[in-house]
C-alpha cells in the first residue's frame, strides 16, 4: 500500500490516499461559504489531494463553534457550497464535508480575536448552548443546558437534513464529527456524560446518540457514497474514553454504514496530558484497523512524504489526513510524489514547473 495508490470506497475512487483534514477557517457570515473557502479548498484540490474536506459545518446555528463557522442548517447555504464542490471535482478531488455540532464548545471567539473565550450575545454569540449534561468545558465557559430527549431528536433530524443538503450540493463524502470535545463526544465520554437515562451510563447508552445520527444520515446518504466518522480515540485522561472503547465503537458503527474511522484524540477536558509528537495518534488508527476490521485514517503531525508513506506501507492506516502541513504547502501532494518518485498528474496550467 503506497501513498499514491488509488483507493475505492463504495463507488468513489480516491486518486491517492491523502486527504485534507477539516480545519476551521473562521471566515463565514451566517454560515455561508465565500471566496475564501473556494480558494482555500480549491487550491488543495489543484495541489493534488485525493480528498478535500471542509471545516466542521454546523447542522444548526447554535451548533457552530464560533459565529464565523460554516453552516448547512438552511437550503440557502447549498448554492455557495455547490460552487466549491464543482471546482474540487473538476480538479480531481473527492469533495467531502464534516457534519458537526459543537455542543458546549459553541459560541466561542475566533482565535485571533479572543481565543477560547465565550462570545457575548451582543457581539453575535448565543444562548443557550447544549450538551449531554449541564457541565461546561471549563468553569469560565458558557454553562450548557442538558439536551432533553426531544432536543436529542431534533439534533438527529438536523444531521439528517444536513446530509440532504450535502447531497444536493454535490459532495460525495460525508464525515460525521464525533471528536475533539464537541457534542457527539460529549455523549460518548464518561468524563462529561453523567446522564441517567437511555443516553448515559453504559457504553451502549453513551453511544446511542451517535448511532442514531449515523442511521439517520444513512437513510439520506446513498449507499454508493462513503461515510466517515472522526473520533477521539482516547481522552488521554484516567476514567475517560479509551482505545478499547474506540475499537468497540468501530465494531458497532461499521454495520450501520460507516466506512472509515478518522482516528484523532483528545479535546473533551482541558487538563488532558497529550504526548504530542510526530505521528502521535497513528497507533490508534493501527489498533482500530486491526481489531475492528475497518478502514482507518491517520491524522496528527504527519508532515513528511516519507512519514506518510511509512504509515501506509506498514499497514497502520488506509489513508492519511493532513492539516497544518497543507496550510504550509497546498501543493504537498505534488511535491511528495516527486520525493517518492511516484507518477501523478499535474494541472496542465502548472506543467511547466513540474521538473
Amino acid at each position: 500500500m503506497n501513498l499514491f495508490d488509488p483507493i475505492q470506497i463504495r463507488d468513489i475512487t480516491f486518486r491517492n490516499r491523502i486527504a485534507v483534514s477539516p480545519m476551521c477557517e473562521y471566515s463565514s457570515d451566517d454560515g455561508f461559504a465565500d471566496e475564501w473557502h473556494l480558494v482555500h479548498l480549491g487550491s488543495r484540490a489543484v495541489g493534488g489531494a485525493g480528498a478535500v474536506i471542509t471545516e466542521a459545518i454546523a447542522v444548526v446555528p447554535e451548533g457552530r463553534i464560533s459565529p464565523a463557522d460554516l453552516g448547512i442548517w438552511k437550503d440557502a447555504h447549498i448554492e455557495n457550497l455547490a460552487r466549491i464542490v464543482r471546482f474540487l471535482h473538476r480538479h480531481g478531488a473527492v469533495a467531502g464535508t464534516q457534519l458537526a455540532h459543537a455542543g458546549f464548545k459553541a459560541s466561542t471567539a475566533v482565535p485571533w480575536i479572543n481565543p477560547g473565550k465565550p462570545v457575548p450575545v451582543s457581539d453575535g454569540g448565543w444562548l443557550p448552548v447544549y450538551s449531554s449534561t449541564s457541565k461546561g468545558f471549563t468553569p469560565e465557559s458558557i454553562q450548557p443546558e442538558a439536551l432533553t430527549p426531544e432536543g436529542i431528536d431534533q439534533v438527529v433530524a438536523a444531521f439528517a437534513e444536513g446530509a440532504r443538503r450535502t447531497l444536493e450540493a454535490g459532495f460525495n463524502l460525508i464525515e460525521i464529527h464525533g471528536a475533539h470535545g464537541y457534542l457527539v463526544h460529549q455523549f460518548l465520554s464518561p468524563l462529561v456524560n453523567t446522564r441517567t437515562d437511555q443516553y448515559g451510563g453504559t457504553f451502549e447508552n453513551r453511544t446511542r446518540l451517535l448511532r442514531q445520527i449515523i442511521e439517520a444520515v444513512r437513510k439520506i446518504w446513498p449507499e454508493r457514497l462513503p461515510l466517515w466518522l472522526r473520533i477521539s480515540a482516547s481522552d488521554w485522561t484516567e476514567g475517560g474514553w479509551t482505545i478499547e472503547d474506540s475499537v468497540a465503537l468501530a465494531k458497532q458503527v461499521k454495520p450501520l454504514g460507516v466506512d472509515l474511522i478518522d482516528s484523532s484524540s483528545g479535546g473533551i477536558v482541558p487538563t488532558a496530558k497529550i504526548p504530542l509528537g510526530p505521528g502521535y495518534q497513528t497507533a490508534f488508527a493501527e489498533r482500530i484497523r486491526h481489531d475492528a476490521g475497518i478502514l482507518t485514517g491517520a491524522v496528527g503531525m504527519i508532515t513528511s512524504p516519507e512519514q506518510a508513506q511509512h504509515i501506509l506501507a506498514t499497514g497502520q492506516a488506509d489513508m492519511v489526513l493532513l492539516a497544518r502541513e497543507l496550510l504550509r504547502d497546498p501543493y504537498w501532494p505534488l511535491r511528495s510524489a516527486h520525493v517518492l518518485k511516484q507518477q501523478t498528474a499535474w494541472p496542465k496550467q502548472y506543467e511547466r514547473a513540474r521538473w
